[in-house]
């Protein structure tokens, strides 16, 4: 099933399916490491349309909400 990343709850993993976004978007993500194919485990989101940390590569990373609403995965278990 695909979901954005901020639909994901704290602590659940799932895998880089696509990002929505231009070709800058897409430069700004790989420079963080973040593409698809690649697991990705939200850490926590805050309150408010706050930032959404995430953790890949075992690296911890902040993303602002509307950011973190184009990066969709799909969540290994759940179906459609």
């Amino acid at each position: 099933m695909e979901k954005a990343l901020t639909e994901l709850k704290s602590g659940e993993t799932g895998v880089i399916l696509r990002l929505e976004g231009g070709e800058a978007f897409e430069r700004k993500l790989a420079a963080l490491n973040i593409r698809a194919g690649k697991t990705v485990k939200k850490v926590t989101a805050q309150p408010f349309s706050g930032p959404v940390v995430i953790e890949i590569d075992n690296t911890e990373v902040t993303l602002g909400r509307k950011m973190a609403e184009r990066i969709f995965v799909a969540v290994p278990g759940e179906r459609a």
